[in-house]
Parts: C-alpha cells; structure tokens; sequence
C-alpha cells in the first residue's frame, strides 16, 4: 500500500480489512445538499494513461472521438473510444501539457484499453504508460460546490475560469470539469506530500468524501463514463457524449466513425441519458430498467449510480426517448430490473436533451 492510501487510512478509511475496500469506500456518503455546499474527495478509482512522443497527438486522433491534433495545454476534453461498430469502449478526460497526453478512465478497464491502443500503434512515434496513482506519481483530489473555490485560491494565483479548461502551477495541476448545481468542480493533481499538508485545511472548510461523492457529483453534471459492465452497450450520442462536447464531427477518421456520424445526421436519434433518483441500493451499472407499460422488455440501462446520501442512489440511465417521456410524466412509470422493482424518479438534467424538455 502506498504512503498516500496509508494515510487516508489513518484520516478514517476503516474496512473489515483495512486495505483497498477501505480506500474505496473512504468518507461518508454526502448528500445533494452537501455536494452544493462544498466538499473534498480523494479520488482512487481512476486510472491514467500517459501517451508520449512525436505522433502521440496524431496516433491518438485517429483513434479516438474528439480533436487530439489541436488539444492545447489550457483545454481540457472529454473523448471517446469506440469499436468499429461505434459502441463505446472506454470514455476519458483528456488533456496536455508540453510532452505528455493524458487519459483518464475507469480503473477498472484501464489495463486492456492501454493495451489495446497500444496494439495499433505500430510505426507510430508514440508510447504509453501507467500514470495512475503510485508512490512516485500525483494523486487526484476532486472538489465541487459553493465553497470549493475559495478553499483553492490560497494555492493558486487564479483558478480555471470556464469548464473544462485548466492552469499549471507549482502547486499541481488544476482541471475544471463540468459544472454541477449550477458550481464549479475541479480536479487537483499534485504530490501525495502537498495533498498531505493541505488536507486539514481542506476539510476544515469542505466536506469530507470518497469516491462516491465524486461520482454523485459527476452524475449530477450529466457525466457519463464508461465502466466495465457498460462497454460496448452505447453509441455516444445514447449517452449525451457529444452535447458535452466529446465528440467532433469534423475530424478525420477513427474506429467506429462512420456509425457515429450516421447516428447523429441520418434519422432521429431514439435514446438519451438522463438523471433518476432511485430508492433502491442494488442499483448498479449495467442493471436493466423496465417500462410499466411494456415490462416484457428492458427500455434502459443504468449507466453509473453512486449513494445519494438519503438511503438510494442518484443514476445516470440510458433509455428509450419514450420511456424518459412516459417516466417524467407519471410517477413510477419506470422501474429497476422489472416492471415491479423500485421506481426511478426523474429528476431535471443540467443540460437539454435533444427534442425533450426535461
């Protein structure tokens, strides 16, 4: 276990077994009401991928969704990897700087992603690394709500000013990701040794969460990402990637483009992901979800879920357009693994969808 994970064990990470489920599960569930207030999240469950050299830039826009040639070292994107039919592998958090791309995605897929674009490297004069959380690496501290700016301005000169945009400094680096509640979130890469130092402060002014605020908060921005049980289930646009700018459709050529290019200019797209609340703990990634009115056959998916602090989870699901509309009108119309199982309730998205009003 590495120095950093030791001593969020000692700010009270407790496990039956001390060790990883105490990570994951480190700081109490928060609330909505919390995560607008404020809070402070050690973030564990992501992975990072370290591309260098010459055609990194090049190699990885070929590959992926979103503009890699022209990513600059203030810009922060979202981009996805597809199979040749279109169906999402992975989806990351990308950014620069002067020699390194990096990507960030579930940890859990980490391992075969790199592997797999490692595969079609070829000639190419790139490589690629685990970056992810070691003893000699950054780790990633996630901060949201009204009073997170505030608790970051001792450390920096100034702060990104819009989504998805981001500062280097001798404190680390500063990616603000989207909103969420109508405030701004970050992410903080800096040295186990500085998250250390700061972490008292932090907390003495943010609430205190893990990995599992941080999702909520990712939720409630209408953030989608890719984990092991969705992969290879949705095409972008079924969860919103290009409304939040993940995908461009002028660039060259990738794995999987021309299905996403037909999806988004030949018909009218049939399904979107929106926000649920759920009262039920066994919601999870991947569970299927059932339209009351036709329960013989599943109408969506959970995409991600964290615990929203009130006894159920908060989810972002992948549905059928009808069943978002039949869902948002009637209470209950919509429920988890059948046509009996808990309700989903709908709640409003922090960005329109496409033909509905939600």
């Amino acid at each position: 276990m590495n120095n950093w994970n030791q001593f969020l064990l000692a700010q009270g990470a407790r496990s039956a077994d001390g060790g990883a489920a105490a990570i994951a599960d480190f700081g109490a569930a928060l609330s909505v009401a919390q995560l607008q207030d404020g809070f402070v999240a050690p973030i564990t469950d992501q992975g990072l991928i370290a591309v260098n050299g010459d055609d990194a830039a090049s190699f990885l826009h070929a590959q992926l969704t979103n503009d890699v040639q022209h990513l600059n070292q203030e810009q922060v994107r979202l981009a996805g990897y597809c199979t040749p039919k279109g169906r999402l592998l992975a989806s990351f958090l990308m950014w620069r700087n002067a020699t390194t791309i990096y990507l960030q995605l579930s940890r859990g897929i980490q391992a075969p992603i790199q592997k797999r674009l490692q595969m079609f490297v070829l000639r190419a004069k790139a490589t690629l690394h685990d970056a992810s959380v070691d003893e000699t690496s950054q780790v990633i501290l996630g901060l949201g709500g009204k009073h997170a700016a505030a608790a970051l301005s001792p450390r920096f000169d100034s702060l990104p000013a819009t989504p998805f945009s981001k500062i280097e400094s001798n404190a680390g680096t500063l990616l603000r990701v989207a909103d969420a509640f109508g405030q701004p979130r970050y992410q903080w890469l800096t040295s186990a040794t500085n998250a250390e130092a700061v972490w008292p402060q932090l907390v003495a002014k943010l609430a205190k969460g893990g990995n599992n605020a941080w999702q909520l908060s990712e939720i409630h921005a209408g953030v989608p990402q890719i984990t092991l049980p969705t992969q290879e289930q949705f095409v972008p646009q079924m969860v919103n990637f290009e409304l939040l700018g993940g995908v461009n459709f002028k660039k060259g050529c990738y794995p999987g483009q021309e299905i996403v290019a037909r999806s988004q200019y030949l018909g009218k797209l049939k399904r979107r992901t929106t926000l649920v609340s759920i009262d039920s703990e066994d919601a999870q990634p991947g569970a299927e979800l059932f339209a009351v009115s036709d329960p013989q056959q599943p109408c969506g998916m959970i995409v991600n879920a964290a615990p929203n602090g009130a006894g159920g989870v908060d989810a972002l699901v992948e549905m059928k357009l009808a069943a978002i509309e039949e869902g948002a009108a009637s209470a209950g119309a919509v429920r988890l693994g059948s046509g009996e199982g808990a309700a989903l309730r709908f709640l409003a998205m922090p960005y329109v969808l496409d033909a509905l009003d939600l």
